[in-house]
């Protein structure tokens, strides 16, 4: 069953990255797996950028401090960025697991940063686009250029999405008060 939380799963996935094809709205559509949906790129920065991409670690793990929901509407598990050496150049991996399909993760991106007038690490890397608040496809163009798809996902506790992990955080801690109070 693929809902089934209570059992582990993992799944590998074919070379070609699809199990069905599925057309989104820029293209296929990523499965989900027991890790949900996520994708990671890895492209070459722009000489000089490393600092820059490492000062803006900082900045998102200062934004998330002042606004703790700020990314919510990304359906984000887990972010994962990676800076590595490649002869004389410098990369970038960006890994994302979220609950969303890649073309409604991409555009909430988009609108995200839009919004909220601030730029995105991309900027850093070769080839990004300079109108991409502007110009969602080529953002989402660009992204599936550096996507490097996995070819084997596992779920501890599969096909669960960030909302229903923190509904049951939630409700354990109201338990554990519950039963403090009754001591």
């Amino acid at each position: 069953m693929q809902n089934d939380w209570t059992k582990p799963a993992a799944i590998a996935i074919p070379k070609e990255g699809v199990f069905k094809q599925e057309q989104g709205r820029y293209g296929p559509i990523f499965p989900k797996t027991p890790a949900c949906y996520g994708f990671t790129i890895i492209a070459k920065i722009k000489p000089g950028t490393e600092e820059t991409i490492r000062e803006y670690g900082k900045t998102l793990e200062k934004t998330i401090a002042d606004l703790p929901d700020g990314l919510a509407v990304l359906k984000l598990h887990y972010l994962r960025w990676v800076l590595f050496d490649i002869a004389e150049d410098t990369y970038f991996m960006y890994q994302g697991i979220f609950d969303t399909d890649f073309d409604k993760y991409t555009e909430d991106a988009v609108a995200l940063f839009s919004q909220y007038g601030i730029n995105t690490v991309f900027e850093n890397l070769e080839g990004f686009p300079e109108d991409w608040k502007t110009n969602t496809p080529a953002f989402i163009q660009f992204v599936r250029e550096h996507q490097c798809p996995s070819f084997l996902e596992y779920g501890e506790y599969p096909y669960v999405s960030s909302d229903e992990i923190k509904k049951a955080l939630k409700l354990k801690a109201a338990f554990s008060d519950m039963l403090d109070q009754m001591q």
